[in-house]
């Protein structure tokens, strides 16, 4: 599941750096800049989800989050 996190970070990636270049430039295949952010932000949301759900827990002192 990583490797899924992984991949929907950098799909984030990609859409925020294409919301930009749509900003600037107009829409991209007739897609505007917030439906690349709003890409943005789901592919983001679901990177955190994957991260929490599936990855092995993280000790800070001595509490596990």
């Amino acid at each position: 599941m990583n490797t899924l996190a992984r991949t929907f970070t950098g799909l984030a990636a990609l859409a925020f750096v294409l919301a930009v270049v749509a900003s600037f430039s107009g829409p991209i295949m007739q897609t505007g800049a917030e439906a690349f952010s709003r890409a943005c932000t789901n592919l983001a949301l679901l990177a955190i989800a994957l991260n929490l759900i599936f990855d092995r827990p993280v000790t800070i002192g001595q509490s596990t989050l």
